[in-house]
């Protein structure tokens, strides 16, 4: 009936947002280990770690956009969980109400253009382009590489294959799985 709809519906979308937060944790936690920084020498403040999220997460949205309609809405989900992340992060940082709007605004350009770069240089399998990305945007660096950028390079590819090989029922309940990081 019309009530025992609206509660599989309600449900559904509880368990969506729960698997999404599961998902975003878990790659939080991916893109915060500490070799990142200390081996691959990503710069360790705010925007470091903005960048390394974004990063994760766009090959993390990669991977679900091939998972059907449920994948995306996972997707939109997870896109959900993260940003309401980054505005309580922003909040709490002591950013007034008026200010975090904008705030949340450049966030969201800043994550689709990451997201458009990384997307674009895999889809045409471009190192050099995944490099210039990978350089700018977590390095903030003009230049065509860094020194770390081509290891970083490699574990974004192996990020991309552990994805790919992961069934999709797994990722869409909320079992996610990182390749380990090969600084070789």
């Amino acid at each position: 009936m019309l009530i025992d709809r609206w509660l599989r519906n309600i449900r559904k979308k509880t368990n969506l947002r729960n698997v999404a937060h599961q998902i975003y944790f878990t790659t939080v936690s991916q893109s915060r280990k500490p070799t990142l920084f200390s081996d691959l020498e990503v710069p360790d403040t705010l925007d470091g770690r903005f960048d390394l999220v974004i990063l994760h997460i766009s090959l993390v949205l990669r991977r679900l956009r091939s998972s059907g309609e449920s994948g995306k809405q996972l997707s939109d989900a997870l896109f959900t969980v993260m940003f309401d992340d980054l505005d309580q992060t922003i909040r709490e940082m002591g950013v007034g109400d008026i200010r975090v709007g904008k705030k949340v605004k450049a966030m969201a350009r800043a994550f689709y253009g990451r997201c458009l770069a990384y997307d674009s240089a895999l889809d045409s399998n471009d190192n050099e382009a995944l490099e210039k990305a990978l350089c700018k945007n977590i390095y903030g660096l003009n230049t065509v590489t860094s020194p770390k950028s081509g290891i970083l390079s490699h574990y974004v590819k192996d990020v991309v294959i552990k994805l790919d090989t992961q069934k999709d029922q797994d990722l869409l309940e909320g079992r996610i799985k990182f390749p380990q990081i090969d600084l070789n």
